[in-house]
């Protein structure tokens, strides 16, 4: 590992780079792990707080539109004392499971700004001397957009997802016994989707410095984009016209500052040309 830590960036081989890269993925994975194992311990702040937090009535997004649908004079569910439905657990290890694999996730949320750094770190060495400066700024707003995603998809998408699915019924013969597993993965899905999902400027950002998308090739391919985004908000939400716009405006407008940073991109680009050129 010293030995290729030492080496010139240009004159590492492929292997030395696959031993920089393992080692880079043995750091993020021991601090997810790290992480994780805070988490396991936490268990009852976790799930009864965090995870089954959606659950309670007392919710913020379920008391916020309880006040809107009040102010209108409107009946709604949101209103309602609890929830129709129980969550069980139908397997031997199913408990036991569900808390290892909801530490793990909770590790690798908690750890992005670390793991990115990491990732950073083995990408970094590539770029030009000016390029690099900007890994403080890049690392700080990706770790935002990320956890600003995870915030929407925690307070907002699961919410929506768990009052909607939880309280569907084909018929009053049938009982809502919601297995643990499926719960937390509507959580999870939620969280992580919309984590992700909230990275799109930074992902538009460096596939514009590569050449791969310009802001002209974004506003050609906008109406298209919007479908995809529609798409994807029917996956990830209950499958209701008010959730899916919910879900569907912030990456529109993500997509739309996208565009703008596309468009900074080049001109930065531009200008480096003009003074190379002098």
């Amino acid at each position: 590992m010293a030995k290729a830590l030492k080496k010139n960036p240009d004159e590492m081989s492929f292997l030395d780079h696959l031993e920089e890269l393992r080692w880079h993925l043995i750091r993020s994975t021991l601090a997810i792990v790290i992480v994780g194992c805070a988490a396991f311990f936490a268990k009852d702040f976790i799930f009864d707080t965090v995870i089954f937090g959606p659950k309670k009535m007392d919710f913020p997004t379920y008391r916020f539109f309880c006040k809107i649908a009040t102010f209108f004079g409107i009946d709604s569910e949101f209103c309602s004392d609890s929830l129709p439905f129980t969550i069980q657990n139908r397997t031997m290890a199913g408990q036991f499971s569900a808390h290892i694999w909801t530490s793990i996730w909770a590790g690798f949320i908690i750890a992005f700004p670390y793991v990115l750094w990491e990732l950073w770190r083995f990408i970094s060495p590539g770029l030009y001397e000016k390029e690099r400066k900007y890994s403080r700024g890049f690392i700080l707003t990706a770790s935002f957009l990320f956890f600003l995603g995870v915030l929407f998809g925690y307070y907002v998408v699961a919410p929506l997802s768990i009052n909607f699915l939880g309280t569907y019924q084909v018929s009053k013969e049938v009982l809502n016994e919601i297995d643990i597993s499926s719960f937390i993965s509507t959580v999870r899905a939620s969280v992580i989707a919309c984590g992700i999902m909230f990275e799109l400027p930074i992902i538009i950002f460096f596939m514009t410095k590569v050449g791969l998308v310009t802001p002209e090739i974004l506003k050609k391919y906008r109406k298209i984009a919007l479908v995809i985004v529609l798409v994807f908000s029917a996956i990830i939400t209950p499958p209701d016209v008010a959730s899916q716009i919910v879900v569907a405006v912030p990456v529109l407008i993500l997509y739309q500052i996208s565009i703008y940073i596309s468009k900074l991109v080049l001109k930065r680009e531009a200008k480096k040309e003009k003074k190379n050129a002098k």
